[in-house]
């Protein structure tokens, strides 16, 4: 029974919260862009920059990969919001009618 105990569950915690992480920002990005356009893109990239130096500064392994998750996952929200945009503007998703366009 001690060796179940003794498995390193941090691995299988980190693929768990980048699947769960990577799957809250899909909705992120299409209600970002929904709501906001392209402006959406600046808070992407301060959380971005943020959780790079989270991940560089928290001594906790676990912590620095699930931020570092977090990082790169807004970092390529940023083109995924540009991507977004294509399909609504194809008509794959719907456009936002109050917002103005330019």
């Amino acid at each position: 029974m001690d060796s179940i105990i003794s498995l390193n569950w941090q691995g299988l915690l980190i693929g768990a919260s980048t699947f769960l992480i990577i799957g809250l920002f899909h909705p992120l990005v299409i209600k970002g862009e929904y709501y906001f356009g392209l402006k959406v893109n600046l808070a992407f990239a301060l959380l971005g920059i943020a959780s790079s130096i989270g991940a560089l500064i928290v001594s906790s392994m676990f912590w620095s990969a699930i931020l570092a998750v977090i990082a790169f996952s807004s970092f390529w929200s940023i083109k995924e919001v540009y991507e977004q945009q294509e399909r609504v503007r194809k008509g794959w998703f719907p456009a936002n009618p109050r917002r103005i366009k330019r």
